[in-house]
């Protein structure tokens, strides 16, 4: 049985897929991973068949669309980058279509609504696969409006109906236009299919903790916050000697790394800035350069810059955690047991942002007020007893839950019931 998955996005975006992938594979089933062609080693890596999407999201990363949705850091704001993001999209609709066309059953992010469509011409089943919280629900709102006020249990509900349709807004277009051209019409029912992945052949799958946001009393049937979907290292995978060199000459560091949403044009700033905070807190620093790159000058003897290496591995080594607010990494500080400062730049990185505050395991700066004494100050409260113990007990709990195991078992009982 050949399971095909569609994602899309930075290497934060599809890392889940890919650890959902592994443990699809490892319940027996065939796997295929349909995303960009860059991340062709990664997935590979795992064992797993890569389906190349055709695409260069280093260009997309540098472009004016990026920067906008980087400064997303209201709902209007995000609405609005999502509709500049939609353009970029239309030429991927037929690899990703052509990508199902042998499976017997589809997981599709929810941006690449086109999986629920194919599925269906198949006559398979489908399922959606949410990096993060959207089911509607009563009990909180969405993400793009979890930083705002609160405002009652219908405005929660109507939040979650928002976002659903900003992401098929966004993906409804290109998705006319390729089947209009595909099939000469479009196809029966045409609409969002998100509120359609409620039965026991097309559940919803979350890729989120229940003891970060819950399993709500109001969800419908067959949605299931199931965990986070960790990967951990890639196989042959191991440290650099270096970094295993200044991880053993003093105390645990702190961490830094804001992922993809780095800026290239800030890369010596930020290194100073970092320099000067962890000066400040006498704490030794690993500065994670990523999507950014460099900095111009060299740095302390204290500070170690790294390229890249995994979270599973890293951030368990590290006293606390400075990032950006992505759900990849917010969930693998979460895993970790390691306190955190939330430094969000926009779309859904002010909720993670807040989430973090309200569970008591961090805090958070406003990106704009970024100074390097009030990056001190937030590191000294992440070293406090009791921040450190809320941020180990929330990492063994999490750690108990194996979601991506969770995830699979849902995801096969689907096709079992499909057969029947």
């Amino acid at each position: 049985m050949l399971i095909t998955i569609l994602a899309m996005g930075s290497r934060g975006d599809v890392q889940p897929y890919v650890a959902l992938g592994v443990a699809l594979q490892k319940a027996g089933a065939r796997v295929r991973i349909a995303t960009l062609e860059t991340f062709a080693s990664f997935v590979t890596g795992y064992g797993l068949e890569h389906y190349a999407i055709q695409g260069d999201l280093a260009g997309v990363m540098k472009s004016q669309v990026a920067d906008n949705a980087r400064r997303a850091d209201n709902p209007l704001k995000f609405i609005l980058s999502f509709n500049e993001l939609k353009k970029l999209a239309l030429s991927l609709q037929a690899d990703f279509f052509a990508a199902c066309q042998d499976a017997d059953l589809v997981i599709y992010h929810p941006g690449m609504a086109l999986g629920y469509y194919a599925a269906r011409a198949r006559g398979i089943p489908s399922v959606l696969g949410l990096p993060f919280p959207m089911t509607p629900t009563r009990a909180y709102p969405s993400l793009i409006f979890y930083d705002g006020p609160r405002l009652g249990g219908a405005y929660n509900l109507l939040t979650h109906k928002i976002l659903q349709q900003v992401f098929w807004t966004t993906a409804s277009g290109n998705l006319r236009d390729f089947w209009k051209q595909e099939f000469g019409r479009l196809p029966e029912q045409f609409g969002s299919p998100f509120p359609r992945q409620t039965s026991a052949t097309h559940p919803t799958v979350v890729s989120c903790s229940p003891h970060v946001f819950a399993q709500a009393d109001d969800f419908p049937p067959h949605v299931h916050h199931t965990g986070f979907w960790f990967l951990d290292e890639e196989p042959g995978w191991a440290p650099p000697i270096a970094l295993t060199d200044f991880l053993q000459r003093g105390p645990a560091p702190v961490y830094v790394g804001f992922g993809s949403i780095g800026d290239p044009k800030q890369a010596t700033q930020t290194a100073r800035l970092v320099s000067e905070a962890l000066q400040q807190t006498g704490q030794r620093g690993i500065l994670a350069t990523g999507w950014q790159g460099s900095s111009d000058e060299p740095l302390p003897e204290n500070i170690f810059s790294l390229e890249s290496a995994p979270h599973s591995w890293l951030f368990p080594r590290m006293a606390a955690i400075v990032h950006h607010g992505g759900a990849a990494t917010t969930a693998a500080g979460f895993r970790a047991g390691v306190p955190a400062v939330v430094i969000p730049h926009g779309l859904d990185q002010p909720a993670w942002a807040r989430r973090v505050r309200e569970l008591g395991v961090g805090t958070s700066l406003p990106h704009r007020q970024l100074t390097a004494g009030k990056l001190a100050e937030a590191i000294k409260f992440l070293l406090k007893n009791d921040v450190q113990e809320k941020a180990h007990e929330l990492g063994e709990k999490i750690r108990a839950e194996n979601g991506a195991e969770v995830a699979a078992r849902v995801i096969l009982s689907a096709l079992g019931t499909a057969r029947t």
